[in-house]
Parts: C-alpha cells; structure tokens; sequence
C-alpha cells in the first residue's frame, strides 16, 4: 500500500479522474488534489469538545498558522516558539524602518525578546502520541510581523518518503518520516513587505521540491533535487511579496508549475525553470493558493479588489492568443487570506477574511448561491474544507460551521471550540483534525 500511494501522490494535482478510495492521504497544504477537497469521506458534523465524535484533543508545544497534513498513521505539524533567555542589549534590536512600519499598522505588531525556536513533530493519528521532535532551528527572526500573523505559517509537504518543512527565513528542511535530517537549506532572509510575515508553503512533484520565494527583494522560484537539497534551476521573478503556494499542472502533456501574485499570474517549465506564460489581473498582496479545473486554473486575491479569475492555460501556453487566456473574472466576493475550495463541481469562495460565502460555476464563474453569512463567524483565516457531503469553515475565534455541499445554502451545524483557529483543517478518512493556537483536535465518525 505504501509503495502504491506513493506512486500516487505525484499525480494527484495533474489528474482529477483518480479512483476515491485510493486517495487516503493529506500530504500537502489544501489536501490530496490541492483544493481542500476529500472525496473519500464519512466526517462526523457534531464537532463539540463534549461530543462522542471527539477522539481526542492535546496541547501543542509552540504555534503558528502552519497547517497540519498527514500521511497513513502519521501527523506532521510545524510550530514555532519563544526559548532561551532575554536577548541582551548587544543583540540588534528592530530597525527604525521596522519600528516605523509597526506604528503604521492598525495592529500591534509582534516582536521577540528571546531567539526563536522552530519545531517540527508528527504524532500518532490514532491517539495524538508524540512519536518524535526535531528542533530545526533556533534563530531571532529578522523582523517584526503583524499582530495577527504568526512565526511559523508554512504548511510541511511530504511523498511518503520524504517530510519537506519550511520556515522561511529559518531555512528549508528535509526529513524522513522518522525525523532523521536529510539535508536543510539557508536561502537568506525574506523581507516580506509591511512586516505581515512569511507564509507560502513549499511543494513536491516528480522527485522536486518546488519554493516560490517571492519578497521585497530579488524574488524567484527553484526546483531542488528532493534526495539531496541541491538545486535544479532558479528563475528570477519581478515580483513584490506573496504568499501563494504554488501547483503543478499539466498542459498539453507538459508539467508546469502555477504560481499566483500581484503582477502576474505565470507558469514556469516543471524541468528548466523557463517562464511559460503570464498573465495579469489580480489585486494587491495576493495569498490564495491556484486551484486546477479542467482546462483552467482559478487564481484570487481579495485586498482591496476582490477578485477571482480563471486563466485557460492551454490559450496562455499560446503566444499569439495568451491576451485571451482570461476565460471569466469575478469581482467582489474573492478572497484574501482563506484559499477557494473546490468540490464537486463547484467552487466555495470566502469573502475577503469574512464569514460570508459564496458558492459559484467554475466553468463560467455564474454564482450558484451566495454572498450568504455564515452564523457566528465575523473573521476567517483558515481555508474551507470538504469531505463528501459537507463543507467545514472554520472561524478565528473557535466557532465551526458546517454547510451542506449541495447546490443550496444549508447550515447542517455550527459549534464553537475553545481555542483561536487560523491553521486549516486536514481529512483523513473519516476523522478530522483541527489545529488551534493552543490545541489539535481529532473528531471522528
């Protein structure tokens, strides 16, 4: 079974007609397919501490926005958190430029007083057990970060074989399932603009590991050799900060690699690094992650302009037609931080950070239903999830609503946990795992 699921993971983005009871896992951020969905699913709906459904529940060491994924038996969580003694006076303290830029914003921005240290775990799936730890590094973070951002907000990515853990300006690590270090990487420090910190997660595909690097200097994209760390290819971009993870596709027998961000859309050669195509329309800070559809892939932002548009990637491949290759765009109820969701068909979009919904055609961008408020949720981070019958959103302050995944608007529950949530929720099977500030919960059916 190993050796076939691990055959399977590196097809799962470019093929959408695999069997439902092969895909098991959740290997990457946003799930087997990269978008939230679990096609193979019994998820339970009632979701309170004092429920039935509740299988177990255990207190994390550090924390961050960093979702969890999960691989057979095993979880595997990033985390980040304060160690040490204070820092001396000798220690550089925050650049005025720093200092400046956190008067600015509307919150309080986050500074350390101790280095950082920055964790890697897995644990059991079956009981929540630390199986090991791994410090990775210990380090004080170059800047500051917005009150609501966190020091460690990558998402870990792993191909049964291989557990790739990112911690931006801390580094690039690669484990095996054991939490034997295979090789790290220092790629300097992010300068992620207006301090809102790092947060795109790094992918996996054909033996690559796949970082888009995109800050307020000199940005790119790489592929490096999984085994060895040692990279393949780097392509320079002319981009500002972005937090969008990217995906790989396939085109026209081609794999190639879809990023999203402020100024172009683009797609890069899987195996040169060659720059493709790109195309604009976008608003500013852009963090949803692409999501493949068809012949098309779905890109959003939601700052200011929000925006969800779909890109035809064989017309963008074409020189002569790629101005064409927009085939609709929607403006108005696109997200900021929470990714769209994919799921049978349809598409389920969050409104910029807000608890309200929309649920649209992702062949033409019509709106099925929506923008309808979700009950007790005012503020969303955390990307929406599906398994089978259901759609999970989660909320910042703990509250959980739970939608039919039909064609109409149906609240099935809603709850509230006693925990901050900003991290995604991970499926497997039929358990699902939510992972708070302070708490992972396991509910299973």
């Amino acid at each position: 079974m190993k050796h076939i699921i691990k055959t399977l993971l590196p097809i799962l983005i470019l093929s959408s007609n695999i069997a439902a009871n092969q895909v098991l896992n959740w290997p990457q951020w946003r799930g087997p397919f990269m978008n939230g969905s679990y096609i193979n699913s019994n998820t339970p709906v009632d979701l309170r501490e004092e429920s039935d459904n509740l299988k177990w529940k255990i207190e994390l060491n550090g924390s961050g926005h960093s979702s969890p994924i999960i691989f057979e038996d095993k979880i595997f969580i990033l985390s980040a958190k304060e160690t040490g003694k204070l820092l001396p006076d000798s220690v550089d303290k925050p650049s005025k430029k720093d200092l400046n830029i956190a008067a600015r914003l509307t919150n309080n921005s986050q500074i350390v007083t101790r280095k950082m240290q920055y964790l890697v775990s897995a644990m059991d799936r079956n009981n929540g057990e630390i199986l090991w730890q791994k410090v990775a590094k210990e380090k004080i973070p170059p800047q500051l970060i917005h009150g609501k951002a966190s020091w460690c907000s990558s998402s870990p990515v792993t191909d049964g074989q291989y557990l790739i853990a990112l911690f931006g300006s801390a580094g690039l690590y690669c484990y095996d399932l054991e939490g034997n270090l295979i090789w790290e990487k220092d790629f300097g420090n992010l300068n992620i603009y207006w301090s809102f910190g790092e947060g795109a997660s790094p992918t996996i595909f054909d033996n690559k590991v796949i970082l888009n690097w995109d800050h307020e200097g000199q940005s790119f994209i790489t592929a490096l050799d999984i085994t060895t760390g040692k990279e393949i290819w780097r392509t320079n971009k002319e981009e500002r900060t972005s937090w969008s993870t990217p995906i790989v596709v396939n085109v026209n027998g081609q794999s190639v690699i879809v990023t999203s961000a402020d100024n172009f859309s683009r797609g890069f050669d899987l195996e040169t690094g060659k720059l493709l195509w790109e195309v604009k329309g976008l608003s500013t800070n852009t963090i949803p992650t692409p999501i493949s559809y068809k012949d098309d892939v779905i890109v959003a932002s939601g700052l200011y302009a929000e925006i969800i548009q779909s890109i035809n990637l064989k017309t963008a491949m074409d020189k002569e037609e790629s101005e064409n290759a927009v085939s609709w765009k929607k403006k108005g109820n696109g997200p900021y931080t929470p990714s769209i969701l994919l799921h049978k068909d349809r598409i389920y979009t969050l409104k910029g950070n807000k608890g309200i919904i929309s649920c649209l055609n992702p062949n033409s961008g019509e709106i099925i239903y929506g923008p309808e408020r979700l009950p007790s949720i005012k503020e969303v981070f955390a990307s929406p999830v599906a398994a089978n019958k259901y759609i999970y959103v989660v909320g910042r302050r703990g509250n959980v609503v739970i939608l039919d995944s039909g064609s109409k608007f149906k609240v099935v529950a809603q709850t509230k946990l006693n925990d901050n949530f900003d991290a995604s929720p991970a499926i497997y099977q039929n358990q699902i795992f939510l992972k708070g500030h302070k708490y992972l919960y396991c509910f299973e059916s």
